[in-house]
C-alpha cells in the first residue's frame, strides 16, 4: 500500500478541481476553511493507506481524487447541519434527559423568541430609568406558585445544592440522613457536592432509619443546617422510617439553625391527586416550615433548565449577595421562558399548554387514538411497513418517580427487507432523528411523546427507509 502514496493528489490540484469548487460556491463555507479540511482528508487518506485499510476500488490518482472531494463534501454536509437537533421522541420518556427533558411549552417559545432577537429591560428598572435586578424579573411569580416569601433562580438544581451550602454553611456542619445521600445523574453526589461547597457532612441514623433523636443527639456549636434530600430517584421501602419535614423544622427553630429541603424534581402540580406518585408539592413543604427548598426547572415543573430557590427572605436575600449568585446566574432566555412557564401556573392552564404536565397526565384513551391514526395513515402512505398497536407503560424519567408506570399505547413497527435493529438504526440516523425503544425484539414508537403535530413528520422519516 505504501506504493500507492504517490497517487494522492496535491491539495492545490484538488483546488483546481470543478467538484472543488463547486462545493466552495454551494456552501458558502471559506476556501480556505475547506482547503484545511481536505488537507485533514488527504492526511487520514495517506494513514490508511499505511495501515493497509484501504478497501475501495484498484488505487490510482482518479480514484483517490473521487475518494477525497466525496469525503469533503460528506464533510461540509455534516457541518451544515446543527449539532443540536430536534428529534423525535418515540420512547415515551417524558423527561428524557438524554433528549433534552422537558419540552418547552408555546407560550414560552415565543417569550425566548422575543428575548433573543430584541434588547430586553434583563436587568434596567424601566420605572426608574436606572440599573435594576434580573431577580426581580420572576422572583414575585415562584412567590406567587409557592407562597415562599422570597426566591431566586440559578442554572441548575445541583448549583441552587451549591450555592445554599457554601453561602449558608461553609467550614460548619450540616446534618443529613444517611439514607438521603443520593446520587443525580452524571455520578454526582449530594456528599461530593456538599465537600466541593466547603461544608463539613454529619451523616445521622441508617440507609433505612433516621429517628428524630439521630438529628437532635448530634447538634453542637458548629452546626450551621439540618439538611433533607427527598429521594426522588430512587425508592427505600420495607422496614423504614424518616422524620417528617414539619418535626424537622420544629427542631431547626428551636436549634437556631437553617433548615434546608432539596427537592430535586420540584412539583408545582399535584399529580398525586391524579394517583401518579407521591412528589410533595414546592407549596406544601414551604407550609411545612422549610427555611429553604431548592427543586428544577426542567423537571416536573416543565420548563427550561434552572435551580430554582424559594424560601424565607432573610436567607434568600444572603444568597442573592453571595459572589456565587453571579457565577451561577441565568441568561435572558432562561427567565423569559421560565417567566411564561410560571404564568401558565398561575393561569391554572399547565395541564393544556405545558408539554410535561400534559404528557404524564394524558388519558390511555386518548393516546390509543393517537396511535390508531397513525396506524392508519402508515397504510395509506408507507404501506411497505407493518404498524400494530400495543399496549406498554411509560416512564416520568429525569431521576423522577423511578417506580411510577403510566399505562401506554404505541406501534411496533416491522418491514419485510429490514431487521429491527436495521430499523432502529435507520430512525436514529434520519432527518430528523426518530429514537424508539425495542418492544419484544421489535421497534415501538410509545406515542405519549408523539404528538399529532409530529405525525407527517414521523411518516417523513419512514419513507427515508423504504429500499
Amino acid at each position: 500500500m505504501k506504493a500507492f502514496l504517490r497517487y494522492i493528489p496535491a491539495v492545490h490540484v484538488l483546488q483546481r478541481n470543478p467538484v472543488f469548487k463547486k462545493i466552495s460556491e454551494d456552501s458558502g463555507i471559506p476556501e480556505q476553511v475547506l482547503t484545511n479540511w481536505m488537507q485533514e482528508e488527504t492526511d487520514q487518506l495517506r494513514k490508511m493507506l499505511l495501515d493497509e485499510q484501504w478497501q475501495g476500488a484498484e488505487p490510482a490518482e482518479e480514484v483517490f481524487t473521487v475518494y477525497l472531494l466525496k469525503a469533503l463534501g460528506e464533510k461540509v454536509q455534516r457541518f451544515s447541519k446543527t449539532r443540536l437537533r430536534p428529534v423525535i421522541n418515540g420512547t415515551g420518556v417524558v423527561l428524557h434527559t438524554n433528549l433534552g427533558r422537558a419540552r418547552l411549552g408555546e407560550n414560552a417559545v415565543r417569550a425566548v423568541h422575543a428575548a433573543a432577537v430584541n434588547y430586553s429591560n434583563l436587568e434596567y428598572d424601566l420605572e426608574r430609568g436606572e440599573r435594576g435586578s434580573r431577580h426581580d424579573i420572576v422572583e414575585s411569580l415562584v412567590c406567587q406558585v409557592t407562597g415562599a416569601e422570597a426566591a431566586m433562580v440559578v442554572n441548575n438544581n445541583a448549583a441552587a445544592v451549591y450555592l445554599v451550602l457554601r453561602a449558608l454553611a461553609k467550614n460548619r456542619e450540616v446534618i443529613v440522613s444517611r439514607g438521603q445521600l443520593v446520587e443525580i445523574g452524571g455520578s454526582f453526589r449530594v456528599s461530593e457536592i456538599m465537600e466541593e461547597s466547603g461544608a463539613r457532612l454529619v451523616e445521622v441514623g441508617t440507609t433505612n432509619k433516621t429517628h428524630y433523636y439521630d438529628y437532635e443527639d448530634t447538634i453542637r456549636e458548629e452546626t450551621a443546617m439540618l439538611m433533607k434530600v427527598h429521594t426522588s430517584n430512587f425508592k427505600v421501602s420495607g422496614f423504614t422510617e424518616s422524620v417528617e419535614t414539619g418535626q424537622l423544622a420544629g427542631l431547626a427553630q428551636q436549634n437556631g439553625l437553617v433548615f434546608y429541603e432539596d427537592l430535586g424534581s420540584g412539583a408545582f402540580y399535584d399529580f398525586a391527586a391524579h394517583g401518579i406518585g407521591e412528589e410533595p408539592l414546592v407549596s406544601q413543604v414551604l407550609r411545612e416550615g422549610v427555611d429553604l427548598v431548592t427543586c428544577s426547572g426542567d423537571k416536573l415543573l416543565g420548563g427550561p433548565q434552572a435551580g430554582i430557590i424559594a424560601g424565607k427572605k432573610q436567607w434568600i436575600d444572603r444568597l442573592k449577595k453571595h459572589q456565587l449568585a453571579r457565577v451561577l446566574r441565568v441568561d435572558k432566555m432562561t427567565f423569559a421562558a421560565l417567566e411564561a412557564t410560571l404564568k401558565d401556573y398561575i393561569r391554572r392552564s399547565a395541564v393544556e399548554t405545558i408539554p410535561t404536565v400534559r404528557d404524564i397526565l394524558a388519558d390511555k384513551k386518548e393516546i390509543k387514538a393517537r396511535s390508531q391514526r397513525f396506524i392508519d395513515f402508515a397504510a395509506e402512505t408507507v404501506p411497505a411497513f407493518l404498524c400494530e398497536l400495543a399496549e406498554d407503560e411509560s416512564q416520568i424519567g429525569g431521576g423522577t418517580m423511578p417506580d411510577v408506570y403510566l399505562p401506554t399505547w404505541g406501534v411496533l413497527l416491522r418491514h419485510k427487507q429490514i431487521s429491527p435493529q436495521g430499523l432502529a438504526d435507520g430512525l436514529r440516523s434520519g432527518d430528523p432523528p426518530v429514537i424508539a425503544r425495542m418492544k419484544d425484539e421489535q421497534v415501538f414508537i410509545d406515542f405519549r411523546t408523539v404528538s399529532d403535530d409530529e405525525m407527517e413528520t414521523l411518516l417523513g422519516a419512514l419513507r427515508q427507509l423504504e429500499p
